[in-house]
């Protein structure tokens, strides 16, 4: 038994949020959660969103045990990026990337 949850079109980058998604790979449940409250920037915040989301379904849909899951798998992929235009020097358009990324978390039993 697995239970997943994706968080699509977060308005950030995945080179953000990868080394957030690396703290918490294989650990349970409850350490992951810590590991996630305490550390700093909008990217730990977003990861924990979806893991608290990930346990929610496992405990509500699957009738899991909360105190043996573990973060069996996360992921941050890339989303589709916007494109905007900001005028540059002599005359020219710079572009700016507005990347967005796809947070997924899948959760099992020990």
């Amino acid at each position: 038994m697995e239970a997943k949850a994706i968080a699509k079109y977060v308005r950030m980058s995945p080179i953000k949020l990868k080394p957030v998604t690396d703290l918490v790979r294989g650990k349970n449940l409850g350490e992951a959660l810590t590991i996630l409250k305490f550390t700093p920037g909008k990217g730990a915040e977003i990861v924990e969103k979806v893991v608290k989301s990930a346990a929610a379904n496992a405990e509500n849909n699957f009738d899991m045990n909360v105190d043996k899951l573990y973060v069996a798998e996360v992921y941050a992929h890339q989303g589709p990026t916007m494109k905007r235009w900001r005028a540059g020097a002599q005359g020219r358009a710079s572009v700016i990337l507005k990347r967005s990324s796809h947070v997924g978390v899948t959760l099992k039993e020990k």
